[in-house]
């Protein structure tokens, strides 16, 4: 997962049982793939791993989609077939996540409290 404010692009695919979310490095690349099959879907996607979000959309929380949901959405557990259906039908979706910011000591106490 990218650092806080880095980009994060994905194809968000809404499935009749699941929701699917693929993560890809660029939408020029995934759109010149769509036309052109000859480019290789390693170029395309940033790790080959499908996440599924239990319904609750491009928000949810990520999970790893298992054997079985990929069977019972794409008729096959094949991952490189079931991006592929992931990549042709799904929508982009581009997003830059807020920098992440915590507690650097936690045993100094809460933050903000008597300082």
């Amino acid at each position: 997962m990218p650092r806080g404010n880095d980009p994060t692009s994905k194809v968000f695919y809404k499935g009749a049982s699941e929701d699917f979310i693929v993560f890809v490095d660029d939408t020029q690349v995934l759109n010149n793939w769509r036309n052109d099959r000859s480019i290789p879907l390693a170029d395309v996607v940033n790790g080959f791993k499908i996440f599924v979000t239990h319904r609750h959309g491009a928000q949810g929380i990520m999970d790893g989609a298992s054997k079985g949901i990929l069977q019972t959405e794409f008729g096959t557990a094949n991952e490189d077939e079931c991006i592929t259906k992931i990549l042709e039908n799904g929508d982009y979706q581009s997003s830059v996540s807020r920098e992440r910011q915590d507690d650097t000591n936690v045993a100094n106490g809460p933050v903000g409290i008597g300082r």
